[in-house]
């Protein structure tokens, strides 16, 4: 039990104190700038995104156009290879190198909208992104149509499906995941995707009548496809003039008036005419020549329309960026404004209130410290340090000088009070040394006197009568002591030359308390006690012996221990009691670091446990004159250990022969 004892005693470590929190006026303004700043910044982040969005949507916008021009350009090649492969089924076999070139230069685009879409493909929507893989399914199908056309297998009705599908499949692409950003280039990517279906359906009629040409006649059913296609332009156009600008319908009508499309126009007249399949004698090389120039036409129109589209959004783009960064400036300018009133602010209240907490500080610390010394070391009839003079607070605010004037009323106060503490201190404390004085005087005589009858009786009885005689006054001599101590009086030197053995001193401290029986020195390690000091560490040690004598039950032994520390020694009191709430040892250890306050403030009537907090005083200032460390910790189970680290300074080896107390 003694090593457990021992081990908890030298892993116990001293917890600092939670330092509190300090709230300062320069947090306190920054959090009051801070509310509106948040708010504006709010305004401006809205505007940010909002403009951020924009240029999101405008640059979206711009890459889409891109791409739906390429696809155009694909569509165009498909579209061609279609009529030429119309004509080739028709019966026009000098279209057959046509046809294997056309189809090189399909492959071609298809493979540079392929490129484009692993490069910006990222950047475009995804209902864009599905719509054109799923353009690759009726593009991949061609391979097969083409085989069909080679081998001389291909239904021209059907091939001309099977192109027709691939294109209506591309074109869909074109209006999928169009950005809806900007309402006029919204207006005119609508415009570009009808005028698309227009010229698709001025295509498919060059490819279908190519055919139709080529064998002289409409077959079953031809026919109504060749007046539904005509219908799908007219619908087309009609859109397209809806939603288009004036100049991109009067370049529409530039296309349409030009001598291919009026020609173009003679050929449908004709076609019409062989509605019933009469013969059509129209040679399929010039209706191919001059639907192409129409087609042609067509498509720089949807070029033209879709470079003013991709400029527009490029503008927008550049217009989005500019206020996106005019925002952003705005931000940082609000933030470098409140920054600076924040500062402003701060250091207007700031500097006037430190100075008024170093002249605090310079009261609390030297002058009210210095006024107090010099009326505890003057005569009783002395005269008060004079009043300070007062020094204007720079920048200070009415309410801080009244505050200023109000602290040097506060100190000028506290003069006056310290003045007549320090009368009555000295005054109690000259009584408390005097009475000590007288007792310590008449005890000493008194224990001469006890001596001298012990050395001159026989009888056992009466010698044991004298011994607790003896005890008793021993009692009574430290209590006398206490008093000077409190009185801050050095008591008549019991000093001893050398070094001391520890376990005399722990013996003679043992000696003047009451149960002294109880006391029991479990683990005390050798060591050497200067003999300076040997008389108030002993007297030390008897006050918290006592205490814990007081604290333990009666049936309980109350234990010392002491054991080397590096270079100090440290002794420690264990009881076994009840122990001590938490804020009265706290208490305690105040009062045993020296802090505890005058002696009349301790023995005052409003205090509980007088006679202890008054041992807890004495032991605080023997603590202090021998720079020692007392502190009260819980002992585990239950008591309240005492813990005395003595400096190394008071610390020697003890020598062969040790004085004895």
């Amino acid at each position: 039990m003694t090593g457990n004892v021992m081990t908890a005693l030298r892993s116990t470590a001293l917890k600092p104190p939670a330092l509190p929190g300090w709230n300062s006026i320069r947090g306190r303004v920054t959090i009051v700038l801070a509310v509106p700043t948040c708010l504006l910044l709010t305004l401006v982040g809205l505007g940010v995104a909002d403009r951020a969005a924009a240029w999101s949507a405008a640059r979206g916008t711009e890459t889409h156009v891109g791409v739906l021009l390429r696809v155009q350009d694909l569509v165009r090649e498909v579209q061609r290879e279609r009529g030429l492969t119309s004509g080739l089924l028709g019966g026009a076999e000098e279209y057959r190198d046509d046809v294997a070139a056309q189809r090189d230069r399909t492959d071609r685009a298809r493979r540079t909208l392929r490129d484009l879409l692993l490069e910006e493909g990222d950047d475009l929507p995804g209902a864009a992104v599905s719509a054109l893989r799923a353009a690759e399914v009726p593009l991949a199908a061609l391979t097969s149509t083409r085989t069909a056309v080679d081998t001389g297998t291909a239904d021209r009705t059907a091939t001309l499906r099977g192109y027709t599908t691939a294109v209506t499949a591309l074109i869909d692409a074109e209006s999928a995941g169009v950005p809806d950003g900007d309402r006029g280039i919204a207006r005119s990517a609508q415009a570009l995707q009808a005028l698309a279906r227009a010229t698709e359906a001025v295509a498919l009629e060059r490819g279908s009548l190519n055919g139709v040409f080529a064998a002289g006649r409409f077959r079953s059913g031809e026919y109504l496809d060749f007046t539904e296609v005509r219908a799908t332009r007219v619908a087309a156009l009609a859109q397209f003039r809806q939603l288009a600008g004036r100049s991109q319908e009067s370049a529409l009508d530039d296309a349409f008036a030009g001598a291919a499309a009026r020609r173009v126009t003679g050929y449908e007249t004709r076609a019409e005419r062989g509605a019933d399949g009469s013969d059509l004698d129209v040679d399929p090389a010039r209706w191919w020549a001059d639907m192409t120039t129409l087609v042609d036409d067509l498509h720089a129109v949807q070029k033209d329309i879709g470079d003013d589209v991709r400029d527009r959004a490029a503008d927008t783009g550049s217009a989005a960026t500019g206020e996106l960064y005019a925002f952003l400036a705005l931000g940082a300018l609000i933030l470098a404004v409140v920054a600076a009133l924040a500062v402003v602010s701060a250091r207007s209240i700031t500097r006037p209130l430190g100075a008024l907490a170093d002249e605090a500080d310079a009261v609390a610390g030297s002058r009210l410290p210095d006024a107090v010394r010099q009326i505890q070391e003057a005569a009783p009839d002395g005269t008060r340090p004079d009043r300070p003079e007062r020094s204007e607070l720079p920048g200070a605010a009415r309410e801080i000088s009244r505050l200023a004037a109000a602290l040097r009323n506060v100190e000028h106060t506290a003069v006056g009070l310290a003045a007549e503490q320090a009368v009555l201190r000295r005054t109690s404390t000259q009584s408390l040394a005097g009475l000590g004085r007288r007792n310590q005087s008449l005890l000493t005589r008194q224990l001469g006197l006890i001596t001298t009858l012990e050395s001159q009786e026989l009888d056992p009885g009466a010698l044991a009568e004298l011994f607790e005689l003896d005890h008793l006054a021993t009692r009574m001599r430290r209590n006398a002591e206490s008093l000077l101590v409190l009185a801050g009086e050095e008591s008549p030197a019991r000093s001893w030359k050398g070094t001391v053995a520890v376990t005399d001193v722990v013996r003679s401290a043992v000696s003047e308390v009451e149960q002294y029986q109880r006391v029991v020195a479990a683990d005390v390690e050798q060591c050497g006690i200067r003999g300076h000091c040997v008389a108030e560490l002993s007297h030390l040690l008897a006050e918290l012996v006592e205490n814990a004598l007081v604290f333990s039950p009666p049936a309980q032994p109350v234990e010392v221990y002491g054991w080397r520390d590096a270079g100090e020694y440290c002794l420690a009191v264990v009881d076994r009691g009840p122990g001590m709430p938490p804020a009265r040892m706290a208490e305690a250890n105040e009062a045993l670091s020296g802090r505890g306050g005058a002696p009349h403030t301790v023995l005052g009537p409003r205090r509980t446990g007088a006679a202890l907090t008054l041992g807890h005083h004495v032991v605080g200032a023997l603590a202090s004159r021998l720079g020692a460390q007392v502190e009260l910790r819980p002992t585990q189970g239950t008591g309240v250990s005492a813990f005395v680290a003595l400096p190394a300074a008071l610390v020697r080896e003890l020598p062969a022969r040790a004085a004895t107390v």
